[in-house]
């Protein structure tokens, strides 16, 4: 009897240091990859690490990810690598370097794979693109055309009902060229929107640049082409640093405020000096 307490004592004793030395449970990481080509010249990726906590999706920051052009994940084929920034976010430029790999065919697979930490396994997110192009150009009359091609085997091919969306480039962001948010591509994979924004303000020039942009397909990516256009109005800017405006640097305010300012100042002072003047009076008076 006294055996076996003895060897319940033992395990009761030992039973909080072995929950203690059991691993936390991991969590499952998402790698996300969206691919983009930039007027036909720059293609980068960006990938995005999240994860679920609490039934909802959290972005998971500081995450390394080996980033390959193929689904083959070797030290030949790797592209580079990058780590996540505070909202889980990381961009990487595809370099000339992978010109080889990447003529090799009409399709593109990339895969990035993260390395394991005390949170998380190693995760591997994949995405495969079709190589395409958007062309754009303009004809008399203000109207822009766009077009959508993919490269099918060996060939630059016309690709139908795609969705489109076709602005000018602003800086916070793309504003369409007329009332239509979006077009779909045609039969001969073009469309076709007439410009109306008439009274926005361009460079010195009046130029505008246009931009025709398929965005998220899940079949060719990112692809935005350009164009630079000047149809609209010259924006000339004038300075004012040397002239007296109300918000202009010190010693150049306005006289008006300057007169203002100063009267107010001499208002004051005399006041105090005045009174300042008659207390002395007073003090002459009591003392005679």
């Amino acid at each position: 009897m006294k055996h076996i307490y003895k060897n319940l004592i033992l395990i009761l004793g030992f039973l909080p240091l072995a929950l203690m030395a059991q691993k936390p449970e991991k969590g499952n990481l998402v790698v996300g990859i969206r691919y983009f080509n930039n007027n036909n010249t720059t293609h980068h990726l960006i990938f995005k690490t999240k994860s679920k906590v609490d039934g909802k999706f959290k972005n998971i920051s500081d995450i390394k990810l080996a980033v390959y052009i193929t689904s083959d994940a070797t030290k030949a084929n790797l592209l580079g690598t990058v780590t996540t920034n505070d909202v889980g976010d990381a961009v990487l430029l595809i370099s000339p370097s992978a010109k080889n790999e990447w003529v090799k065919s009409p399709n593109q697979t990339f895969v990035a794979v993260s390395s394991p930490n005390q949170q998380f396994d190693e995760a591997k997110g994949e995405l495969a693109i079709t190589k395409a192009k958007l062309q754009i150009d303009t004809v008399e009359g203000k109207i822009v055309n766009a077009k959508l091609v993919a490269l099918i085997d060996t060939t630059w091919t016309a690709i139908v009902e795609v969705e489109m969306q076709v602005g000018v480039k602003r800086l916070d962001g793309n504003l369409s060229v007329n009332e239509t948010p979006t077009f779909t591509t045609d039969s001969i994979g073009g469309v076709t929107a007439e410009f109306k924004r008439d009274s926005l303000p361009g460079d010195t020039q009046g130029n505008l640049v246009l931009v025709a942009s398929v965005i998220d397909n899940d079949v060719y990516g990112n692809l935005s082409a350009e164009m630079i256009v000047p149809w609209g109005l010259k924006l000339s800017h004038i300075s004012n640093f040397d002239h007296r405006t109300l918000f202009a640097r010190r010693g150049h305010s306005p006289i008006w405020l300057e007169l203002l300012a100063y009267s107010i100042v001499v208002v004051v002072w005399g006041i105090i000096i005045f009174l300042l003047f008659q207390i002395r009076e007073i003090k002459k008076l009591g003392a005679v």
